[in-house]
This record gives structure tokens, sequence and C-alpha cells, in this order.
């Protein structure tokens, strides 16, 4: 990374339960319900100069419900619902590691990726110049919130209603 790319803030985001409504290891496209003013808010960062950055634990790849190109497709599927609404997301960082997961290769007992540890945002602030000072994570868990603290970012505990709305909060702040 060049020393001459201005460092951005990152708008972390946990995606199920934040983006989507957490209907349990949402893997088919046709499954996929929005969390109200979603949209709006995805883009109401981007114009605010956040990247946005979805973070998110997908133990049902590792307990074999669903494949990562079935979680891939859903990925694609939202990015392509919110590019229709002006809203995009700059990347997608996803955990299939799991302690008891059925697949070996996803068996781990404390993956460093696995929300509450923060990976995931450390990976993305390796792979993007992010300014931490003003970077938060937006989850709906306390495992969202230890891994914003434990990667040195604000935390906001989303419990449901209009997204928007609740980033317009945060952004007043």
């Amino acid at each position: 990374m060049s020393d001459s790319v201005p460092s951005r803030p990152a708008a972390f985001l946990d995606r199920d339960g934040v983006i989507n409504v957490d209907l349990g290891y949402v893997h088919r496209v046709e499954d996929l319900e929005y969390i109200p003013g979603v949209a709006a808010a995805i883009r109401r960062l981007n114009q605010a100069g956040y990247l946005v950055i979805v973070v998110t634990n997908q133990s049902g790849i590792g307990r074999g419900y669903y494949d990562e190109a079935a979680m891939d497709a859903v990925h694609k599927a939202l990015r392509d619902m919110l590019a229709q609404s002006g809203a995009a997301i700059d990347a997608v960082y996803a955990c299939p590691f799991h302690p008891e997961a059925e697949i070996e290769r996803y068996r781990h007992p404390d993956h460093p990726d696995r929300k509450p540890n923060p990976g995931l945002l450390q990976r993305a602030m390796r792979d993007f110049p992010i300014d931490r000072e003003r970077s938060f994570m937006i989850g709906d868990k306390d495992s969202d919130m230890e891994a914003a603290r434990r990667a040195g970012v604000a935390g906001h505990l989303f419990q449901g209603g209009d997204l928007d709305a609740f980033v317009q909060e945060i952004l007043a702040a």
C-alpha cells in the first residue's frame, strides 16, 4: 500500500441481522430479506466517504449446510440490489471456521477471523488504507462489539429498526 493513498474511515457491517434479516444460515438468494433502510444507509456511508466493509461469520459453510459458492451468490445478489439503489459495498470478509465444524478444513478451536476475534477487521485494515480512529462497526451481537473493541474501532449495537436512521445517528454524533 502506497503512503500517498489517503486513509479513509471504514464502516464495518455485520451481515445477518444488520444488512439482511437473520433467518438462520441465510444461504439462498430467495431467502434474502433486507433490513429496512439498508440501501439508504449504505449509500449515505458511501457519500460520507466511508469504505463499507462487510465482516461476517459464516459457520454454516464449516457445518456443511452450504458451500462458499452459495455464500458468494448471496453476496452478489446483495451487491446487485445495492447497485440499483446507488449504494456499494467495498469488500466482504467472511469466516467459515467454527470449533465444531463438520468439514475438517473449517474446524478450528479459535480462528482469529471468527468474531469475537478481530481478524476480519484486521485483514481489511491491511488491505485498505483505513483510518482506524474514524472507523466503526455496526453489529447485532455482543461478539460483533467485542471484535470492534479488539480491532480498536467503535462498536454500535443495532437492535433492529431502520438501519438508515441508525447510521444517521452515528454520523451525527
